[in-house]
């Protein structure tokens, strides 16, 4: 048997970490039949949500300090729902 060690272990993770980005790549590049399939390209407009609007008002009524605002503005509607759930009375 094997002695383990902080090195053995290290290796397995250096291996493991090489494995997950290869499947990764794989995954990306092959399509349902195993060759590259074009997909048509999806537009994301940049740009402040609603969702992203509603957090930071929230956030600033709540806690009066800019880096929350901008932490929750990121999370946006994630943070939105997590306030009217756990809402301060």
């Amino acid at each position: 048997m094997q002695k383990i060690t902080k090195k053995y272990i290290m290796k397995n993770k250096y291996w493991l970490a090489l494995g997950c980005f290869v499947m990764l790549l794989v995954s990306c590049t092959a399509g349902p039949g195993g060759g590259y399939v074009y997909q048509q390209p999806v537009y994301v407009a940049p740009g402040v949500g609603l969702g992203t609007i509603i957090a930071v008002v929230i956030s600033w009524s709540r806690n009066k300090s800019v880096l929350w605002a901008i932490i929750h503005g990121i999370l946006g509607w994630l943070y939105v729902i997590y306030a009217l759930i756990f809402s301060k009375k």
